[in-house]
């Protein structure tokens, strides 16, 4: 299950920002040290009382002119109440209530989410304010009076906001694979899962998912059923194509969250972009087995090296995902969609696999026999065994002597030769090195 998405609207200057760092707090470093991997700072994960949620910041507002303010702002605010379970919506206690906050608040009410609302800059302790009582007649409920940068009242905040989050729910054990089909907007994700259906349908049907509008398409092909997951792209408007492709990688991160494989569609014509490189990147993050699925590959003009320059380009972009395969469709003509298949069992059964204990640790032998491990300042690293903790994706403790001699590059190394003895070279994998305690002398190996 996805996690709940939580919107921090509001106009700009009332701490919209100054409150997403504070719930964030230590996670706000979102850009991660992989390689390739480039984030806007919209969005966070955050936590309250043991449920994780992914919180999104609406305070990069940037008006184009100073007479389309109010217009950038509700197409933020929109955008936010698509996206999101549950909205925070900030005032300033200081102000009172202005036009913008009406104008805001009315497109919150039509929306039906749940509203918190939340007067910063109460940051005097004790009685609330008399001036909280006026932001009652914005009819949004109660108002909870906070200081976002004194951390006054945030719990208050999220303790409402948690009230409002979709029940957690446990996927039932099934054989049927999820595959989140995630990309840009007008890259040809509808379109793709539109020609899978259309063609040898057996058993389909359209289930509507979650308000974010992603859509669940049951499908099922020689025996093997599959869900494929939409994330139907927002609406562009004139001006705010930014805004809009920031809130798209959003709905891209639900799909991502509960899936088993990804594919990462790539608009041919345009080439890989950024944005593509940040779907790329939570996918790689999360673990999720992923294909690169590059679509209208039909409208590029090619010679014989075009597809090889392609392919150069694209490991190059996503330096961190050069496992994943790569396939070149035509949504629209059908060319080559059944790889995609191919490519999808091949994944997902990589990312299922489990290695006997015994076996991973005679690879890891040859391994350091054939490459000694690095030594700082007269010590080495020793490798003691290693041993499979987790499938989806694959996940390897190292137990070792000393945590800082096993560099990265060596960590790398052992992890190729994992690869190649057990044929897991299409999907991520993850290596955890650990030191050896005495009471894991008694680890079963």
């Amino acid at each position: 299950m996805s996690r709940p998405v939580v919107a921090i609207v509001g106009r700009p200057n009332v701490g919209k920002s100054t409150l997403f760092n504070q719930i964030a707090g230590k996670r706000i470093s979102i850009v991660e040290d992989t390689p390739g991997v480039t984030r806007d700072r919209i969005y966070a994960v955050g936590e309250w009382c043991g449920r994780n949620f992914t919180l999104i910041d609406t305070g990069g507002i940037e008006p184009y002119s100073k007479d389309i303010i109010l217009e950038q702002m509700r197409v933020q605010a929109e955008i936010a109440i698509e996206t999101a379970d549950v909205i925070i919506f900030m005032v300033n206690i200081r102000d009172g209530i202005t036009a913008a906050d009406s104008d805001v608040a009315t497109m919150l009410q039509k929306s039906g989410k749940p509203i918190v609302l939340a007067a910063n800059k109460a940051d005097t302790p004790g009685e609330p304010p008399m001036e909280l009582y006026e932001f009652y007649n914005l009819g949004l409920g109660d108002p909870i009076p906070i200081s976002s940068i004194h951390k006054m009242g945030v719990g208050d905040v999220l303790e409402e906001c948690a009230k409002h989050f979709p029940e957690e729910s446990e996927d039932e054990e099934d054989d049927t694979l999820k595959v989140a089909v995630v990309g840009k907007p007008n890259a040809g994700k509808s379109s793709l899962i539109n020609r899978i259906l259309g063609e040898n349908r057996v058993i389909v049907s359209s289930i509507a998912g979650t308000t974010r509008d992603a859509i669940d398409s049951d499908y099922e092909r020689d025996g093997q059923k599959y869900t494929f997951i939409d994330t139907a792209g927002i609406r562009r408007k004139s001006k705010v194509d930014e805004v809009v492709e920031r809130y798209s990688v959003i709905r891209s991160y639900g799909a991502i969250e509960r899936c088993d494989v990804c594919l990462i569609l790539i608009d041919a014509t345009q080439g890989i972009t950024e944005q593509d490189a940040k779907i790329a990147g939570y996918a790689h993050e999360e673990g999720k087995a992923s294909i690169i699925v590059v679509n209208k590959w039909d409208a590029v003009e090619k010679d014989d090296k075009t597809m090889y320059e392609f392919i150069d380009n694209v490991h190059n972009t996503l330096s961190f995902m050069t496992y994943a395969p790569i396939v070149f469709i035509s949504a629209m003509t059908g060319q080559r969609v059944d790889r995609i298949f191919e490519n999808i069992t091949l994944v997902s059964n990589q990312s299922a696999m489990r290695v006997q204990t015994g076996v991973l640790n005679d690879v890891l032998t040859d391994a350091v026999l054939r490459v000694q491990p690095p030594s700082d300042k007269g010590k080495r690293l020793k490798l003691y065994y290693m041993t499979q903790v987790s499938v989806k994706p694959p996940t390897f403790i190292i137990f070792v002597n000393d945590k800082e001699l096993a560099h990265f590059s060596y960590i790398r190394y052992i992890e190729n030769q994992v690869r190649e003895a057990f044929g897991l070279n299409c999907v991520p994998l993850r290596f955890i090195t650990r030191e050896r305690r005495k009471s894991d002398d008694n680890f079963n190996g």
